[in-house]
């Protein structure tokens, strides 16, 4: 598999509990905790209710961020977790998120970002390349 400089999933969460992804202070909590689950460390976070409806928000870790948008109308929520280096792992933050929304469907999808080999860092690195300039 080629090695990246980090792993960013996009993931859709389906038929989740409304009352849920329309309360700010209870989905950051959720999203601070998935930031925990995965290993990451939490730098800041931001999370805006909008009216009638509906939640915004990320919590910016020390390996890259997680994000969320809610259409609690329509028992949706968009999920973005994006995780750098070995020890965070977005999958499990992404697990906790879709058990705690009680989510009954979901779809993701996984990108490597930062290619070693696009970027010319050997496969055998085992370190962040610092970038000269």
């Amino acid at each position: 598999m080629a090695r990246s400089l980090g792993r960013h999933l996009i993931a859709e969460l389906y038929e989740c509990d409304e009352e849920i992804l329309n309360d700010v202070q209870m989905i950051e909590y959720h999203m601070k905790k998935a930031a925990i689950e995965c290993g990451a460390t939490i730098v800041t976070s931001t999370f805006h209710r909008f009216l009638p409806h509906g939640v915004s928000g990320a919590i910016i870790i020390s390996e890259s961020h997680l994000a969320i948008h809610t259409w609690p109308e329509y028992n949706y929520a968009s999920l973005d977790i994006y995780t750098c280096g070995d020890s965070v792992d977005p999958w499990m933050a992404f697990d906790y998120l879709k058990e705690v929304f009680r989510s009954k469907r979901q779809e993701t999808e996984e990108y490597k970002r930062g290619l070693y080999e696009s970027i010319g860092v050997p496969e055998n690195s085992k370190h962040k390349v610092e970038v000269k300039g």
